[in-house]
């Protein structure tokens, strides 16, 4: 028969064995979930790898366009100079161009104007001449009115070619 102390072992034994099966089976659980954080890692890792290139690439993209905007930067100072210095040079001449502008109107600034005018016409006259060939622009003659095909009309006797066709004056 049984004593009150083999019946505490039994049951000691008992609880001993659900005691271990839980226990197995949490550490399974464990084990997996430890498999499965592994796994996601491990895919975290590739994958963070490409994100952190294309964050390089970012960068150095960056990078070139700041250059670029240094460059720029610096060749826009260069125009800003360029232009005060023109703006200088300008101001400086304004009173100069006033004065010009305003003799240009003067009848003694007309004088040489229409000189130079007539010596530049009488010089090509000359060099027309003596090259036999007619001097620039003149009179052209025109054949009579009959024969370029415009009516004619009658103005104290004469016949002259006119606008309007066939009227008499």
């Amino acid at each position: 028969m049984l004593t009150a102390v083999w019946v505490a072992v039994i049951v000691a034994l008992a609880f001993w064995v659900v005691l271990v099966c839980v226990a197995v089976s949490t550490l399974r659980r464990f084990s997996r979930l430890i498999g499965e954080t592994s796994r996601a890692v491990t895919h975290l890792r590739d994958r963070s790898d490409g994100l952190i290139d294309r964050g390089h690439a970012a960068i150095d993209r960056t990078d070139e366009q700041l250059a670029r905007t240094d460059a720029i930067t610096a060749s826009m100072d260069t125009v800003t100079a360029n232009m005060a210095e023109l703006t200088n040079r300008v101001s400086t001449l304004a009173p100069l161009a006033r004065l010009i502008a305003a003799s240009a109107d003067s009848p003694l600034a007309r004088v040489p104007a229409f000189a130079y005018g007539v010596a530049r016409a009488v010089g090509k006259r000359r060099a027309a001449r003596q090259a036999g060939a007619p001097a620039g622009p003149g009179p052209v003659p025109l054949a009579p009115a009959e024969s370029r095909g415009l009516p004619t009309r009658r103005v104290r006797g004469r016949e002259l070619a006119g606008r309007r066709g066939g009227e008499a004056g």
